[in-house]
């Protein structure tokens, strides 16, 4: 498929992604952790795991994976307010959405009763910090729980899958992957992809801000989520492993 051409920054191609980087074990006290940096945009995934599960899982003999998302003051060009009093709608829907895509592809009876929390903590925003989250929670959350199985505690690693997310848009007419903040800022379509490796779809989240969009355009974009997806499973793999 032929795409325009368009001045981006770093003279990236309409379908190239920034450069992406998944940097394990950069935390001492995480069972799993990852610095994941697309582009500009960095966020700090940390996996904790706990024994028991929420009250309302409890008698289930099935564990739980949940998630937590916040963006450090500085992370952006001006001071974003330490969310203490009240969260954001925003950072709770982003939170969530990193939650449920990580569930996707772990057997919770093969967990057990033990809970396990990913902290996604954005250090730098500079577009895509959602997809950049759920592409290193994942790392973080394979290496807590090999760390887990490692200990005795699990029998075996529950995972069954991997996920990770990317997202497209339509900028000045043209269709292009993994925008960063100018691009997004001013899309006329804004999407965002969650997959699995095996190319199934966990969550599509597709917006016309300026102008809607026909079914023939989605089918582009998401050939290019594909193409990114793809890129970003065989970087999981390159630092996990998982599938060898």
């Amino acid at each position: 498929m032929e795409y325009m051409e368009i001045n981006r920054a770093n003279g990236r191609a309409a379908n190239e992604m920034r450069p992406v980087n998944l940097t394990r074990e950069v935390m001492k006290n995480a069972l799993g952790s990852c610095l994941v940096e697309f582009g500009d945009t960095k966020v700090l995934c940390a996996a904790t795991i706990e024994e028991g599960v929420p009250g309302w899982r409890k008698a289930s003999h099935a564990g739980w994976v949940t998630a937590e998302y916040a963006m450090l003051p500085a992370s952006t060009n001006r001071r974003t307010k330490r969310e203490t009093g009240s969260r954001k709608g925003r950072s709770m829907e982003i939170e969530r959405l990193i939650g449920r895509s990580l569930r996707t592809v772990v057997n919770m009876k093969a967990l057990g009763e033990y809970t396990v929390t990913v902290d996604c903590d954005v250090l730098q925003a500079d577009g895509g910090t959602r997809t950049a989250s759920i592409t290193g929670a994942w790392v973080a959350l394979h290496d807590a729980l090999m760390k887990w199985v490692e200990a005795g505690k699990i029998a075996r690693l529950p995972l069954t899958g991997q996920v990770a997310a990317v997202s497209m848009g339509l900028v000045d007419g043209c269709e292009l992957l993994d925008l960063d903040y100018v691009e997004d800022s001013h899309a006329e379509v804004d999407m965002n992809l969650v997959a699995t490796d095996t190319g199934e779809i966990i969550e599509l989240q597709g917006t016309g801000e300026r102008t809607p969009f026909s079914r023939e355009r989605l089918g582009r974009l998401l050939d290019l989520g594909d193409a990114g997806i793809a890129q970003l499973i065989a970087l999981q793999n390159e630092v996990t492993a998982f599938r060898d």
